[in-house]
Formats: structure tokens, C-alpha cells, sequence
């Protein structure tokens, strides 16, 4: 069953980048630096989908790609082995207790007009995944990286099913990439620390 999937707009996006520009890294780590306030302590990365479906696993493989990567200033919720999906998001989301001056990042692919699929796109503000199928689930996020996998056509949605494998392990290893090149900066970490694995 499909249950993820978000829509989006137009007039939401803040930063927009062919998913598979050579500098796409580089304008995730600018787009959220202008994103994360100033005194940021930690930071929680929110991989929303299923590992069950082909087209609704971006959030938890960057999840799996960014788990454990900055311990002491990056926590992930949602990664293949342990996705946030329909039947999960709310009890684990709900359960967790996030401290003061922490910056959550929503991670979720989304259906958008056919001039934005196959982008990424970053916005200021929470990600309410499931709306682009008629799901009720709770708003999540500071900010939210989405990867637009297909126009919005209820028509195609079943195709989620059958998503390109490239085009979702390319977004996820941009997107992780950024995310990284982000924590690391804004932490402090030296320049060779790496980035992914």
C-alpha cells in the first residue's frame, strides 16, 4: 500500500535543484545553512517511507546512509531497517522528546508538477507526508528535503511501485551528501572528516 507521498507546489519551494547536478551537494549544505538558526545543538534527520516500496524509500535510505555518521550532533529516526511509515510515524514521531535548540530535518519523496520531477527540493517549514494520497498524519520538521519522483497524477501513483532505482539512490546520496556537508561545517568538524561512508 501506498501511504507516504506528499505533494507539492510551486509557490513552497525555497531551493530547487536537478537531482542529479554535480553541485547539488553544495547547494543542500547552502540552502540549509540559511535554514538552521544560530544556536543549534543538534540536529534530527526524519527519513519518512517505507523500505517496501521502491518509489516511498528515499526518506529511510538517506536515513540509513546518515545513521551514526555525527553522533554527538546528528540523530536519525526512520532508515531501512527501521522506516517511519503510515503505520509507525505517528507512535514513534509522538514518542520521542526533542530537546531545546534542536532543528529537525523531514526527509520524504513527494509528487509535484512534471517541470519539478526528478528534482530536490528544500523549504523552510514542516512536511506533512502522506497528503499527496489523502493521508492524515502530522505535520513534521523545521525544514524539509524532498525528492519529486512523479508529477501529481493519481493516475501514476501505483507506478510508486516501480520507481527507478538510479533515480532514488542518486537523489538519496545527494541529499545525504548535503545533509553532511551541512553537520559538518556547522559543527565544526575538520574538513577531512568524511562525509558518508
Amino acid at each position: 500500500m501506498v501511504d507516504q507521498c506528499s505533494t507539492i507546489k510551486n509557490s513552497m519551494l525555497d531551493g530547487i535543484f536537478p537531482y542529479n547536478d554535480k553541485l547539488a551537494p553544495l547547494y543542500i549544505r547552502n540552502s540549509l545553512f540559511t535554514l538552521i538558526p544560530k544556536g543549534t545543538e543538534h540536529i534530527y534527520v526524519i527519513g519518512i517511507g517505507s523500505n517496501q516500496i521502491s518509489g516511498d524509500s528515499l526518506g529511510p535510505f538517506v536515513g540509513t546512509l546518515l545513521n551514526e555518521k555525527f553522533p554527538d550532533h546528528l540523530t536519525v529516526l526512520g532508515n531501512l531497517q527501521f522506516p517511519l511509515d503510515a503505520l509507525t510515524l505517528e507512535k514513534e514521531y509522538g514518542s520521542i522528546s526533542l530537546p531545546n535548540n534542536s532543528f529537525i530535518i523531514a526527509i520524504d519523496s513527494v509528487l509535484g508538477s512534471r517541470k519539478i520531477v526528478n528534482s530536490i527540493v528544500i523549504r523552510k517549514g514542516a512536511l506533512r507526508p502522506g497528503e499527496g494520497l489523502g493521508k492524515i498524519l502530522p505535520a513534521i520538521g523545521d525544514c524539509s528535503i524532498m525528492g519529486v519522483i512523479q508529477e501529481n497524477d493519481s493516475s501514476l501513483h501505483s507506478s510508486l511501485f516501480h520507481t527507478n532505482l538510479h533515480l532514488i539512490y542518486t537523489m538519496t546520496t545527494t541529499i545525504a551528501k548535503g545533509i553532511s556537508l551541512a553537520v559538518r561545517q556547522y559543527f565544526q568538524y575538520p574538513s577531512n572528516y568524511p562525509i558518508l561512508l
